[in-house]
């Protein structure tokens, strides 16, 4: 029965997710503290909307539990435990240079035919998506493309989006590529391998459509030139800063998910099984640079010269060091390779004069310590705590260089999901969604093709209006649960679900998903500005053919099946 408790509670999920579409920042004004400013974003606007809820008793302590433990066969800890043990050993073998020396191989097998290398970047994309997930690739990929594109003179539209499409499209492959192919799993009871099994077929659709789409509305050779100014091979070991590391990660990951696969069949909690991995690999980072420091071991490209004068000469060691170093590695191979260098022109402006539109921050020095502490004090404090950290950044250069690239923001977002939606189902909407969808099947919900294609449709669409597709996947899985269809319908939906949340981030606004999050602000950093309009513009072809394809497929398997 919907009351006005009901009501608002609707209304108070709906504005947080416009703020998570749409930040916003308040000024307000605090006794003893003056004027600051509320950020209503993708972090806060969902724990906002849970106390003005929870002060309004739309929900209680019981949807806050339900939303952190887990109902109905999902389990948020599980997928955020399985997410960042995978995270975090994709990033650390990312760090090690495997990433950038596969587009270096890539590259030089592309030679100076323009269509030539673009298929084969979107093929290599492609590949490591489905084994690495999402966010490691678009974390190392789009800074070697804006690199590559700036350093060769490209246009790097064309370039940029087809690697956001690869690396989202390609996620849909195992159960492990995205968070909501987990929820996915969780909430529909369905087996890991059975869910690769069901999605490999969507997905080559889905990529090969994907990839004409892209040739199509690129095929104007100003964004992709027939011949490109090359002069020479690029030197692939040049940027494996740490093969030993890099063969230890691939073997560790590899395992892995091998593991995860087989103990699949005997309903073991995934986490149980990728957390020992990923202890295993930070302690092997731990003890790996640990015994390159003691023996001066040149760390990530960096020489123990290097290392000491970064961190004593200008006290600007650990991790930043370590990624301009391995940066710069990247752009001087990239200038040798073209025969038109920028000269004098940096691609990445991380490091450039800030603008002056707004006065820069107190130093953490001023503002983080207690006033009751002298400024003299405050600033030695403060400097000795800065050189305690730059001496372990350079001590274990791999973990600080990992840390700040691990998606904490997604920690808070995912449980504020859960429970968002917890209070929606407490409030009585899941199960007035799950009897429209059942209205929608025209009385015959044992077919599953009318269920494929309005989950789908509705899949692609919610991405855009739900707060990233996380939280998409999360609300139709209740609802499809709730609708209490027919078993062949019902792993209809979940199929049709898991290759809508995956594309559904190659969309049209970045907040579809963590990733398109991510690829703008690593575009920022480096100086190029895609507006949401331009974002819409050129993901709308490539998303609809994908649709159409992805769909039709997962009606032919289920016609099969059935």
């Amino acid at each position: 029965m919907i009351t006005g408790f009901s009501i608002a509670t609707l209304v108070i999920f709906i504005c947080s997710i416009a703020f998570v579409i749409h930040p916003l920042s308040v000024p307000i004004r605090l006794p003893y503290i003056g004027h600051k400013r509320v950020h209503l974003n993708l972090t806060s606007a969902p724990i906002f909307a849970i106390a003005v809820l929870w002060a309004a008793q739309c929900l209680g302590p019981t949807q806050i539990r339900d939303g952190i433990v887990g109902t109905d066969g999902v389990k948020p800890y599980n997928i955020l435990i399985l997410f960042f043990s995978l995270a975090y050993m994709a990033i650390t073998l990312d760090i090690t240079g495997v990433l950038q020396a596969a587009a270096f191989w890539v590259s030089n097998k592309g030679g100076s035919n323009g269509w030539k290398l673009y298929f084969y970047f979107y093929l290599m994309l492609t590949v490591l998506s489905v084994f690495l997930g999402n966010d490691p690739v678009i974390l190392s990929g789009t800074a070697f493309l804006v690199y590559y594109t700036k350093v060769s003179e490209l246009n790097p539209i064309s370039w940029l989006m087809s690697e956001f499409a690869a690396a989202n499209t390609a996620s849909m492959v195992l159960f492990l590529g995205n968070p909501t192919n987990v929820v996915i799993c969780e909430g529909f009871q369905v087996n890991n391998a059975a869910f690769t099994a069901y999605t490999i077929l969507p997905f080559l659709a889905c990529n090969v459509a994907c990839f004409v789409a892209l040739g199509f509305q690129f095929r104007n050779p100003k964004y992709l030139p027939r011949r490109l100014n090359v002069t020479s091979d690029l030197d692939v070991r040049a940027v494996l800063l740490d093969p030993q590391g890099a063969w230890v990660g691939s073997a560790l990951l590899g395992s892995c998910l091998v593991v995860i696969i087989i103990v699949s069949f005997f309903h073991v909690d995934v986490w149980k099984i990728s957390l020992p991995f990923a202890v295993t690999k930070f302690i092997y980072d731990l003890a790996w640079d640990h015994y390159r420091f003691v023996h001066q071991i040149p760390m990530l490209g960096i020489t123990p010269r290097q290392r000491s004068a970064s961190r004593d000469g200008r006290n600007t060691g650990g991790a930043a060091a370590e990624d301009d170093h391995s940066e710069d590695i990247v752009l001087q191979e990239l200038k040798r390779h073209t025969t038109q260098p920028t000269a004098g022109e940096e691609p990445r402006q991380r490091n450039s004069t800030p603008t002056t539109d707004n006065p820069p921050p107190a130093p953490a020095s001023e503002t983080s310590l207690p006033p009751s502490i002298s400024v003299p004090a405050q600033k030695s404090l403060a400097l000795a705590l800065a050189n305690k950290r730059a001496r372990l950044q350079a001590h274990f250069p791999t973990f600080f260089t990992a840390l700040p690239r691990l998606p904490f923001a997604l920690v808070p977002f995912a449980f504020s999901q859960f429970i968002l939606i917890q209070g929606l189902a407490h409030q009585g909407w899941i199960d007035v969604f799950a009897s429209w969808l059942r209205h929608a099947t025209r009385g015959n919900p044992s077919s599953p093709f009318a269920t494929i294609w309005i989950i789908g449709v509705l899949g692609i669409v919610l991405c855009n209006l739900s707060g990233t597709n996380i939280g998409a996947t999360i609300l139709l899985t209740k609802v499809t649960r709730a609708a209490l269809l027919p078993p062949h319908t019902e792993r209809a939906a979940a199929i049709s679900l898991a290759v809508a949340s995956n594309i559904g981030a190659v969309s049209f606004t970045f907040s579809a998903s963590l990733a398109g999050l991510l690829w703008r602000s690593i575009l920022k950093q480096n100086g190029i500005f895609i507006g949401q309009r331009t974002f819409a513009y050129w993901n709308t072809l490539p998303v609809v053919v994908m649709g159409a394809a992805g769909l039709a497929v997962v009606c032919a398997e289920m016609a099969v099946l059935r």
